[in-house]
Formats: structure tokens, C-alpha cells, sequence
């Protein structure tokens, strides 16, 4: 009688853990919750050209990377991000970068060297800015999008030459043009 027990209650845990595993997730609903995060990442107060939120929807799982200047942005990011209609879980795997008055002075140096560039100043009108700057501990990265493979270089170009910075990683893309 028991080991019927034990074999029923392995086929019905087997079962609800496969109609878990299958469920399937409507490319609709995915793009839906996509759209809704990067909004929301975007209204953040305190998100800046200088932190880089990225993120993956799975299932009706969102994935938060990246790094921040702000401890508050990363809670705050992943706050705004559970309260999508839709998601079930959120990884925040976000880093906070270190509190540094040198890399906050790179931070400041590197903005006027890229957005006050005459061919660059273009990137410097909308409100949310296309190119992200990342310092953490004098390395720098950038992240985003830019209109060509020029732009692409010049910022790399105007990074590299400000004094203080070791090392500069350029992940810009080029947008694709229509």
C-alpha cells in the first residue's frame, strides 16, 4: 500500500513539474513585458548616462544586468520591473559600481570629451542619451547606439584621450539603417 502511495505521488509531482516545463509563453506576451521594461527602466529617476541597465525576458522571467553609480537605482529597477503585469520572477543581477571620486571625476571628464565633441554633439539632445558611460575604477566602457561606424570610432577616439582613463572597451553599435 505504501510503495502505491509513494509511486502515485511521484507520477502526480512528475506530472505538475512537466505541465510547469511546458507551459508556453506567447511571443506576443514576451514582447509586451520587453517593451514594458525598457519604459520603465527609461522613467527611472535617477537612470543616467552613466549606469546601463540591460535585460532578458524568458518565460515570464526578467533577467536585470548591467551597472549602476546608484545602490537605489538598482532596487528601484528591479521594483518597477516585478510590478509588470506578467512577470513572475525578476534576477537582479545589476552591479553597483564602487564609490570613487576619481572614477567620478573620469565620469565627467569622458561626458564633456564625447557629448561636447562638435560631430558628436548630436547624441548629446535627447534626454535619455544613446551613448552610456561606464567607469569602474578607470576602465572604461561604452554602451549603446550610434548612427555609424565614425561615430562609433570618434567616441572611442575621444574616451581613449582623456588623461586618467587606463583602459577604454568600445560596445557601441551601429544602428542598421532602413
Amino acid at each position: 500500500m505504501r510503495s502505491k502511495l509513494l509511486v502515485l505521488a511521484i507520477v502526480v509531482a512528475a506530472t505538475l513539474l512537466s505541465a510547469q516545463a511546458q507551459r508556453e509563453v506567447p511571443a506576443r506576451a514576451v514582447e509586451r513585458i520587453q517593451k514594458e521594461v525598457r519604459h520603465e527602466i527609461l522613467l527611472l529617476p535617477y537612470f543616467g548616462v552613466f549606469d546601463n541597465i540591460i535585460y532578458n525576458v524568458s518565460s515570464y522571467t526578467v533577467t536585470l544586468m548591467g551597472q549602476v553609480t546608484n545602490p537605489t537605482l538598482k532596487r528601484d529597477a528591479e521594483n518597477v520591473v516585478k510590478r509588470i503585469e506578467g512577470v513572475e520572477r525578476v534576477v537582479n543581477q545589476i552591479e553597483v559600481l564602487p564609490n570613487s571620486g576619481m572614477d567620478d571625476e573620469l565620469r565627467v571628464k569622458l561626458y564633456r570629451a564625447i557629448y561636447g565633441f562638435p560631430a558628436m554633439e548630436k547624441y548629446a539632445m535627447p534626454v535619455v542619451k544613446p551613448i552610456r558611460i561606464i567607469v569602474k575604477n578607470g576602465q572604461v566602457t561604452l554602451e549603446g547606439v550610434v548612427d555609424s561606424e565614425s561615430d562609433k570610432n570618434m567616441a572611442n577616439i575621444q574616451a581613449n584621450g582623456v588623461s586618467g582613463v587606463f583602459s577604454v572597451t568600445n560596445n557601441l553599435v551601429v544602428a542598421r539603417s532602413k
